[in-house]
């Protein structure tokens, strides 16, 4: 069921997203080598504690999980791109770290990604990082009003295409508001003219999120972090967005 958002709404999720752009940056400042994961989540758990956040992640119990989730960001490494559970991990020169959360504030959700290089990069990691943005960039592009969802989902699955990356279909974006999951599911692959029509005042995470070398995954025994099945580095980005009656809005952004 969907629930468009008045523009009222639309600004208060703004809000949130922005207070998120924030705390991504602060963490992305401190992901260096010999920053564990925990002083991560810690500071995640902090700044969102002085603002009086409410974390979407903290005893999130999906099907696919073993739950509940009991921290406030996902920190995944190197080959793992989704859901990865912060843990007693020392971060290393060239890592691949990606970065995603979810924060209410006032009753209002935003959602947002990253992938950063720790220390020295490599060209393919950075490569692959700009990649799932571009994708981001264009689906963020085709989310006009009368276009359809299969739109979005088809501009994502090119611009991998262009750049010889394999998509997965099992994870995607989503709708969201006043809960962090919310109809549609926004595939990062599909046909163009299909699927639901875009309507203003919908509001979406898009994340594209590639692994270099496959489209299948596998679990870690945690039962939440997921990897690219063959080993290969991956990437994530992902910005929650507003379609209006012109261009659509990214609520990720810091404040002006």
């Amino acid at each position: 069921m969907l629930e468009l958002k008045t523009p009222g709404e639309v600004a208060a999720m703004r809000v949130t997203g922005a207070f998120i752009a924030d705390l991504l940056t602060d963490l992305t400042n401190r992901a260096e080598p010999g920053v564990n994961l925990l002083d991560l989540e810690k500071r995640a758990r902090d700044l969102i504690a002085e603002r009086g956040a409410v974390s979407c992640y903290w005893d999130y119990s999906p099907s696919f999980g073993r739950g509940p989730f009991r921290n406030v960001i996902c920190l995944s490494v190197n080959d793992a791109v989704l859901h990865g559970l912060p843990h007693d991990y020392t971060l290393r020169d060239g890592d691949l770290l990606s970065m995603d959360i979810a924060v209410s504030i006032d009753g209002w959700v935003a959602d947002s990604a990253r992938s950063i290089v720790v220390g020295t990069p490599r060209a393919e990691d950075l490569r692959l990082i700009d990649a799932t943005w571009h994708a981001l960039d264009a689906g963020i592009a085709a989310a006009l009003p009368g276009n359809r969802l299969g739109d979005i989902s088809a501009a994502i699955g090119a611009v991998a295409a262009e750049y010889g990356y394999p998509v997965n279909t099992e994870f995607g974006g989503h709708g969201l508001g006043r809960t962090m999951h919310e109809d549609p599911h926004v595939s990062n692959t599909g046909r163009a003219g299909r699927g639901l029509m875009l309507r203003p005042g919908l509001t979406l995470a898009l994340e594209p999120w590639f692994a270099a070398g496959t489209d299948k995954i596998v679990y870690d025994p945690d039962g939440w972090t997921i990897r690219s099945a063959d080993g290969s580095r991956t990437a994530h980005s992902e910005h929650t967005i507003a379609v209006t009656d012109d261009v659509a809005q990214v609520l990720t952004l810091p404040a002006a």
